[in-house]
């Protein structure tokens, strides 16, 4: 993908599979500052390359703890963040 995919490594591809594999009808995404001004052309991919409608969280993003709250209420199915160190199970 041209645009942010060629100034970072989004792994697009990779989420966009991971999107129709689990069949998220409803993701969203957040995103660091830096990032938030290619947020419609990242939501556009999905959208076009998936069966998902996307939301884009625009407030905060200060870090892995910073999961926005209340997505399970409007129904999402997958929230994708970028930015955040690994989740690492113990």
């Amino acid at each position: 993908m041209k645009g942010p995919e060629s100034e970072y490594d989004l792994e697009l591809d990779r989420i966009a599979k991971a999107i129709s594999k689990q069949k998220a009808k409803l993701v969203c995404i957040q995103l660091p500052d830096g990032l938030k001004p290619k947020a419609t052309e990242i939501a556009d991919f999905f959208e076009k390359n998936t069966s998902a409608k996307v939301l884009i969280w625009m407030s905060t993003c200060f870090g892995a703890c910073d999961t926005p709250q209340g997505l399970e209420k409007i129904g999402v199915d997958l929230l994708v963040q970028w930015g955040h160190t690994k989740w690492i199970k113990n």
